[in-house]
């Protein structure tokens, strides 16, 4: 096992990924920004070093100043945790080169798995069904003109590099193509430094289930059970449970072995989450994979018991995961709830801020993975994420109960800042997504009837 790692990330993430480094005696550094200087991770980690200016690009996005900072500091490996370079296959490799550990799939097998088009093909030749589109990168408008009319509107329209929601336009009619392919393309070019595009059937009133899997790096794979995104928000997701509700479990079988023989086909290494799209008929396709820890990663932990950033430290370690398929018993209902800091009567606007009030809830089977605290500073330059509120409960019915008491008891107030906290109780009360009926149009349906929100 290593003896010390550098948490290459911020907020929430880089102190989960820090506390479990501390139980298994590994010493950890923290990087952080100007504007993160007195974070709680800076606060927790044994050592922490400053890499840049407030934005990304010059800081958590600095691949130069994150491996300076784990070589001057000793570092053995570097932990990416989700979003920033975490699936960046160039990071991966400068890591490698520099005799560092680079937690998570080799930079190989990122640039294979990053590129959606390709991982739509890889998908396809382990058997997993795909939604009609592009067999390749699209590069021109004629290319896209002529692959929509193929398979037909709407379609949408996702950056090949893409990730995590972002970079995805939906085209409804072919008038609204070029507008859209010029905006998606600037858009990808933005946020993943390509501009390059592919296109897919799109669904409407769809499920997004995802399945979470562990790789040896050797051919070993097993998954750890389903999660229902279905709740979500511009394709960014707000709520996030296991096991997917409503689900057959012969369906949702079927697609956690879609996932392992998918993984298994490329000796996937570590954790990651193959993602897919389920119709109203019960069939299912592939959407992408997602090569790093998951934002919602905590619900799977609370229903099968297993660390999973305690396994992806293993098996880059070179000790191979310390479970077999057999040992995962998934029991009871997880449900996590994003807090973010954000005002949903002004359209989800940001709201930075410095937070004067925060009391994080507590009780039975109640898990907050946060970084927050009274004092701290809520920023416009990173993802406005506060916190997320995880519940278990023998059942679907009492851990939506509890999730909603756990977001009452939550106190968050400081001037200008806001959160989403109401909102997600009126999800959680919502008909249709107590029924398990909803999908990932939920929101918008919401939204055409929203009722008060609730006060604090």
């Amino acid at each position: 096992m290593f003896s010390s790692i550098l948490i290459a990330n911020r907020g929430e993430i880089a102190l989960r990924v820090a506390r479990t480094c501390r139980e298994l005696g590994i010493r950890t550094i923290a990087v952080c920004s100007d504007s993160d200087r007195d974070s709680a991770v800076t606060r927790f980690a044994d050592e922490c070093v400053r890499i840049g200016p407030a934005p990304a690009r010059h800081s958590y996005l600095n691949a130069a100043a994150i491996v300076t900072a784990a070589l001057q500091t000793g570092a053995d490996a570097v932990h990416p945790g989700y979003g920033f370079l975490s699936e960046d296959p160039d990071f991966a490799e400068i890591c490698e080169a520099e005799g560092l550990t680079f937690i998570g799939p080799p930079a190989e097998l990122l640039a294979r798995l990053g590129d959606k088009a390709r991982a739509r093909e890889i998908a396809q030749a382990a058997g997993l069904p795909v939604l009609p589109g592009s067999s390749e990168s699209l590069t021109t408008l004629e290319q896209a003109r002529s692959v929509a009319s193929e398979i037909g509107y709407p379609v949408i329209l996702k950056a090949t590099a893409g990730g995590g929601g972002r970079g995805m336009t939906v085209v409804r009619a072919p008038r609204d193509l070029p507008l859209a392919w010029a905006q998606a393309r600037a858009s990808a070019q933005a946020v993943f430094g390509d501009p390059r595009l592919y296109i897919e059937r799109y669904l409407d009133n769809a499920r997004h289930v995802e399945v979470q899997v562990l790789g040896d790096g050797r051919g070993g794979v097993l998954h750890l059970g389903e999660r229902d995104c279905s709740v979500q928000r511009r394709r960014q997701k707000l709520v996030e449970e296991t096991p997917a509700p409503g689900l057959p479990r012969e369906l949702a079988d079927r697609i956690c072995a879609a996932a392992v023989r998918a993984a298994s086909q490329v000796d996937y290494a570590g954790a990651g989450t193959y993602e897919f799209l389920v119709d109203d008929d019960g069939g299912f396709t592939f959407m992408e994979v997602n090569c790093r820890i998951q934002v919602e990663h905590p619900v799977t932990e609370l229903v099968t018991g297993v660390d999973l950033v305690r396994e992806q430290l293993r098996v880059a370690a070179g000790d191979g995961l310390s479970i077999t398929q057999d040992d995962i018993a998934p029991r009871g209902v997880s449900i996590e709830c994003r807090v973010n800091a954000e005002d949903p009567n002004r359209g989800f606007m940001p709201t930075p801020g410095a937070i004067e009030v925060f009391q994080p809830p507590s009780g039975p089977f109640v898990r907050v993975d946060t970084h927050g605290y009274p004092g701290f500073r809520v920023t416009a330059d990173y993802d406005p994420l506060l916190a997320k509120v995880a519940v278990w409960a023998p059942d679907r019915r009492q851990a939506i109960e509890r999730a909603d008491r756990a977001l009452e008891e939550f106190r968050v107030s400081g001037r200008g800042v806001r959160t989403t906290r109401d909102y997600l109780r009126e999800v959680l009360a919502d008909a249709t997504f107590r029924a398990a009926k909803h999908t990932t149009s939920l929101v918008d349906d919401m939204a055409v009837h929203r009722p008060t929100l609730r006060t604090a």
